[in-house]
């Protein structure tokens, strides 16, 4: 097995676990004030423990909510908590070889029907399982391939 997929296995495992926590959405108020609020904790001890004035703290709160803060911010903020920040990645296809495998398909799809189109114009034109055939193949090869232009 090459390296290259090895890695997407190992990543994919990781992303399995993170893609369950998409069920659950960040509450309303942000995790920052929603978590401080559940341990009873004041804004004033949050800007304490982050070394900054109570507006500073609620600050952080607000950036959270509008997700314009800094993944440092949110990891001294945890931190601050004596939590830790959890972060990553799920592709919208729920793993990365099936993100790998629709780009593949999108691609063989589109580079298959520009050949059959100019073998159309030559009247040389393929039937319908013919191009599904090479459209499938094609993308079988550009999965084992990884050419950098999937990404284009």
């Amino acid at each position: 097995m090459d390296k290259k997929k090895i890695q997407i296995q190992q990543l994919d495992r990781r992303i399995h676990i993170l893609a369950q926590a998409k069920i659950y959405p960040a509450p309303a108020t942000g995790w920052i004030r929603a978590i401080r609020l559940a341990l009873g904790m004041t804004l004033l001890q949050l800007a304490n423990k982050l070394s900054m004035t109570k507006q500073g703290a609620r600050e952080i709160e607000l950036r959270e909510k509008e997700g314009s803060i800094t993944l440092k911010s949110l990891r001294e903020t945890a931190r601050a908590m004596d939590m830790e920040l959890v972060y990553g990645f799920v592709p919208l296809e729920g793993s990365l070889d099936n993100h790998i495998d629709k780009k593949a398909h999108e691609l063989a799809t589109r580079i298959v029907l520009r050949t059959s189109n100019n073998m159309k114009l030559e009247e040389q034109e393929n039937s319908k399982e013919r191009i599904l055939k090479a459209i499938e193949e094609r993308t079988d090869l550009i999965k084992k391939e990884l050419p950098k232009s999937l990404w284009d």
